[in-house]
């Protein structure tokens, strides 16, 4: 019989437990280590999850970019944006623009210039997997009371606004 796989709880555990050995605060690696499991667990649901919708993860980092840009991008503020070199968001956009999701226009007043926007299509399949996403994260929190979910929420940004300040 194969051994049992630990819950995510004691995952959790093992792993403080060991980077605090190894010299780690212990509050500190309970707050990282927690952040970095839910992170993991999330990020494998939604691979699903675009899998299911026929997505690519690059694909839909272009979908999500135009979103939230709120206008129109060229291709290279696409590649930019996605970290990627410019011939790979060609194929990506290529693909995308075969399923309907998004519309390549030229610039009228600079006719070398190309600008991407999402169709109607490509919004509809946004607001489908958000919807499906946001049924899994309610799960996910559904042991916090609103004034502790608000909470979480208000001491994470706290942390995000941090960001900016460290160095990679």
């Amino acid at each position: 019989m194969p051994p049992r796989k630990p819950s995510a709880q004691e995952e959790h555990r093992r792993s403080v437990a060991a980077y605090v050995a190894a010299g780690g605060e212990e509050t500190v690696q309970r707050v990282i280590t927690a952040v970095q499991s839910l992170n993991r667990k999330l990020d494998q649901w939604y691979a699903r999850q675009l899998a299911d919708l026929d997505v690519t993860a690059g694909e839909w980092g272009v979908v999500t970019a135009l979103v939230k840009a709120k206008e129109p991008l060229t291709p290279s503020q696409l590649a930019d944006l996605s970290n990627v070199a410019p011939s790979s968001m060609t194929h990506r956009l290529d693909k995308l623009a075969q399923r309907g999701l998004v519309e390549r226009m030229q610039d009228p007043g600079n006719r070398t210039r190309v600008f991407v926007s999402l169709t109607e299509e490509g919004r509809q399949l946004f607001n489908l997997a958000i919807k499906g996403s946001s049924v899994v994260e309610t799960d996910v929190l559904q042991d916090l009371s609103s004034p502790e979910m608000k909470e979480l929420a208000r001491l994470l940004e706290v942390v995000i606004a941090r960001l900016d300040d460290i160095e990679a």
